[in-house]
């Protein structure tokens, strides 16, 4: 879509582009279509301060010339590049390590006789962010127990946001990122590589083999043909209204085997009406039905 520029004064040149609540509206109203986020009117600050530097780059005048082009055929790519604006990718290394001690403690033994004789083992990291989640997963396998030769066991890694995909798949990470990784970890799973700008940490081969990072949204269909014995969603339904939320704990469920675990973020919740599908099993950690006809 060509977007006509005008000559303007130079005092309006200078002037930012402001975000009304008609533009916030239309804005809001592809977000929530496209990926499911709910943005509240409260957000409209945020929502500006991450979105005028798409206005710069793109040499647009203001908003109303932005929401044209979300809104057209054309502006496809920009709306992938403002769920990747609006979309907050926070994560560390360890992040709510209950989860993961949980992981090796109890989940993995139950799942012992399945690895050692061969069957498959899915693990599934639910909006991965930069990576941290499903390396921190593979770490806590490595560390725990030695997978056995030819072991089926591997770890889907999954986000919206294809920046971040690309950056989780390099595994490269400077000395802040790395911060809630215990020294011996750094060590044993990460090679220190000095460059002219400073220095950074990148993942081991032995971790990264049993990681497949993917772009996937969530509300889209999911392409996954077999059933998950775990799966890591944390800090991502929480951005969902009510009805997408719903929506989700049933897909999980479907998706999960009947005894198999669903980790959350430490503010989300299960919905009542799905806990005889999803039964709480401890801190925002839930365990599928055994019932098959549940679903």
């Amino acid at each position: 879509m060509n977007i006509a520029t005008h000559p303007r004064p130079a005092s309006a040149s200078r002037a930012r582009p402001q975000l009304d609540e008609k533009a916030f509206e239309r804005i809001s109203a592809i977000a929530l279509a496209d990926a499911g986020l709910d943005i509240a009117p409260s957000k409209m600050a945020m929502v500006h301060t991450r979105l005028a530097r798409r206005l710069r780059a793109l040499g647009l005048p203001d908003y109303e010339a932005y929401c044209a082009l979300i809104e057209s055929p054309e502006g496809r790519e920009e709306r992938r590049e403002m769920i990747s604006s609006l979309t907050t990718n926070v994560s560390h290394f360890f992040r709510e390590d209950h989860h993961f001690e949980r992981l090796v403690q109890e989940v993995l033994p139950g799942l012992r006789q399945k690895i050692e004789t061969g069957q498959r083992v899915r693990i599934w990291s639910a909006g991965c962010s930069n990576g941290q989640e499903p390396y921190t997963i593979a770490m806590s396998i490595s560390e725990n127990y030695d997978l056995p030769q030819g072991a089926d066991l591997r770890i889907l890694a999954t986000d919206i946001d294809p920046k971040v995909i690309a950056f989780a798949r390099r595994g490269a990470y400077d000395e802040r990122m790395v911060s809630g990784v215990a020294p011996a970890l750094l060590e044993k799973y990460f090679t220190r590589r000095q460059t002219a700008t400073g220095g950074s940490w990148i993942v081991s081969q032995k971790l990264k083999r049993l990681i497949s990072f993917r772009e996937l949204n969530l509300l889209q269909p999911w392409p996954m043909q077999g059933k998950f014995d775990v799966i890591f969603c944390r800090n991502v339904v929480i951005y969902f209204n009510e009805k997408t939320q719903q929506k989700l704990w049933k897909n999980f469920a479907r998706i999960l085997h009947p005894g198999g675990w669903l980790f959350l973020g430490h503010s989300e919740r299960v919905s009542e009406q799905y806990l005889d599908l999803l039964s709480p099993a401890g801190m925002t950690t839930y365990r599928r039905s055994e019932n098959p006809g549940a679903l």
